[in-house]
């Protein structure tokens, strides 16, 4: 789950198998520099997208590319698949959610066709953002994991 450690700090699991890397390694200047929020992205190593912790699903977009979810207490946890996947119209994206649904931690959240997606020469990269967050930075560690292990905090600024 996003486990509460104290009032400062909470931790972060990885969603997906796979390599982290800095925001600064996506190649979209949008998430690069921060634009949409701080955080990390994976390179993704199979085709499942697991909830990172306990909580509600509040928005699927349209195109399925991305999904807003939320903790327990009401910090959002982007999950953005894939660079100019929305031009794809949902093409490649199987969502096993939906808006309102509760989850559990480690529950599969998506099916993603990425040899798909790299055929259509878009980006696979799945990238965690934290939008609403003004006051507090995730730290993650960089390098390879699997989905629900612990890969950093996310810590008053």
């Amino acid at each position: 789950m996003f486990e509460f450690l104290n009032r400062k700090e909470y931790a972060i699991y990885s969603p997906v198998d796979g390599e982290v890397v800095s925001l600064g390694q996506i190649p979209d200047a949008v998430f690069s520099q921060g634009m949409m929020g701080d955080g990390f992205a994976v390179i993704p190593e199979n085709q499942l997208v697991y909830a990172p912790f306990n909580g509600e699903v509040k928005a699927i977009f349209p195109s399925k590319h991305a999904i807003s979810l939320y903790t327990p207490s009401g910090i959002e946890y982007l999950i953005h698949i894939g660079l100019d996947t929305v031009e794809l119209n949902g093409e490649g994206f199987e969502i096993l959610v939906k808006e309102g649904d509760l989850f559990n931690q480690n529950q599969p959240l998506a099916k993603v066709d990425f040899d798909f997606i790299a055929s259509k020469n878009k980006d696979t990269m799945v990238i965690v953002v934290f939008p609403e967050l003004e006051k507090r930075k995730p730290v993650v560690e960089l390098g390879k994991h699997t989905h629900g292990q612990k890969i950093g905090m996310l810590q008053k600024k």
